[in-house]
């Protein structure tokens, strides 16, 4: 096999950055809006996928790409791009092959490298139907560079639900919900093929069922577990390159876990070392924060969700965040009211929130908002943010879609967009 990748040109997700900034994505829109780029299953064979779980990410000319965890022509879930002009392709189809060998199920992000290949990873398929890191190239060709659960008991790892990010040296770092002694892994793979497991969990005071990583300039990882820890409720983690693990943070230290619980998310790293992230549960009203953890091991609650009447503020944000070149946060929560979530489940809409370097948190937009949630509804991907402040992301259900709730959403949020807590 050649090299998997060449990142010197580019790097999009996943390279130790906590922020995405790139060029300018230049279709006209109204200042202050929420637009709807794209609804899944707009079709009524959904063979344009449906329900994304993962964010995006954009290149350098504002194409947009993402995937589907269903949906497509084979019911395995898409990659899809779009175009500045709101043009939007599959890429590619998983489970084209017998048997879905080629991978089935994308649920996380993907990255992309310098000649514009795609690489990322399917929750499930492949040869040993353990999951794949596949990589796919400009011309739609997939290949599988790796499948999952092919030793004894998964000792190599199953179930990858995030995507991968790539170190200096281009090998390619993740993690799966699955295997290794039980409870998943963090592994390397290296550009010949060959897959290391750096670490295994073993739902012990290490925790289980790693989140997304990041990556620092020493070759560091670090990484949550939703569970699993000293108090049963989740861990801060750090696995060096050479497989050494650490526990930075138990969660729930605190009486009445008002630190938060259960981080579902990873996490973001700014220049001085500090790690930012969000737990769904816990912390002042038990519907989830957003904490920073110094390199000391302090963890400071920098905001407890549903502080405000209906939780207009948000409530369980279950995706990374992003961080502006001031400084401030951004993310999404899964919950939270729009102007028509009266008639639905009232904390099921979900928000786009920032929070500034002042301590202020200000729901950008509550989902749902607009009849039959057209706009989208329950995001769960994280954000990306353009040269111009628009902030993309991904809704798991609402849209003009075909499901009952509509089958997710492609959607922008324009500069000079305010405040919609009063919906």
């Amino acid at each position: 096999m050649s090299g998997i990748l060449d990142f010197s040109a580019t790097c999009l997700v996943g390279c130790g950055l906590a922020f995405v900034m790139f060029g300018p994505y230049s279709s006209a829109h109204a200042s202050g809006a929420e637009t709807v780029l794209h609804s899944f299953c707009s079709r009524s064979d959904c063979r344009d996928g449906e329900t994304p779980e993962g964010g995006l990410i954009m290149d350098r000319s504002g194409n947009l790409y993402g995937t589907t965890s269903n949906g497509g022509a084979n019911w395995g879930g898409n990659v899809f791009k779009i175009a500045p002009d709101g043009t939007y392709k599959v890429l590619y189809a998983f489970c084209s092959q017998p048997n879905c060998t080629d991978g089935a199920s994308p649920s996380g992000s993907p990255i992309m490298d310098g000649s514009g290949k795609l690489y990322g990873t399917t929750t499930v398929g492949g040869a040993n139907n353990g999951g794949t890191v596949f990589k796919l190239a400009g011309d739609g060709t997939e290949t599988v560079l790796y499948s999952f659960c092919f030793k004894t008991n998964c000792s190599n790892g199953a179930l990858p639900l995030s995507g991968v990010i790539v170190g200096s040296s281009g090998k390619l770092y993740g993690t799966t919900s699955a295997g290794g002694q039980g409870s998943g892994t963090v592994f390397r793979l290296a550009a010949d093929g060959k897959e290391k497991v750096l670490y295994s969990f073993t739902a012990g005071t290490d925790g289980f069922s790693p989140s997304s990583l990041v990556l620092d300039s020493a070759g560091n990882l670090y990484g949550t577990t939703p569970g699993g820890g000293v108090n049963g409720n989740g861990n801060i983690f750090e696995v060096s390159s050479d497989g050494n693990f650490k526990v930075l943070y138990s969660f729930c230290s605190k009486a009445s876990c008002a630190d938060g619980y259960y981080p579902a998310a990873g996490l973001i790293l700014d220049s001085s070392g500090n790690l930012y992230g969000t737990t769904q549960n816990g912390g002042a009203y038990t519907y989830g924060t957003v904490f920073k953890l110094a390199p000391n091991g302090t963890e400071t609650v920098l905001y407890d969700f549903c502080s405000k009447a209906d939780c207009r503020d948000g409530a369980y944000p279950a995706a990374s965040l992003i961080m502006d070149g001031s400084g401030n946060l951004y993310g999404t929560t899964q919950f939270g009211i729009g102007r028509n979530c009266y008639h639905r489940n009232p904390f099921e809409c979900g928000t786009v929130f920032k929070f500034a370097t002042n301590g202020t948190e200000t729901a950008l937009y509550s989902f749902c908002s607009k009849a039959n949630c057209a706009d989208g509804l329950e995001p769960e991907g994280s954000l990306i943010m353009d040269g111009s402040d628009n902030l993309y992301g991904t809704t798991f259900q609402g849209g003009r879609g075909h499901c009952v709730d509509g089958c997710g959403t492609v959607f922008r949020l324009d500069p000079g967009r305010e405040s919609l807590e009063q919906n």
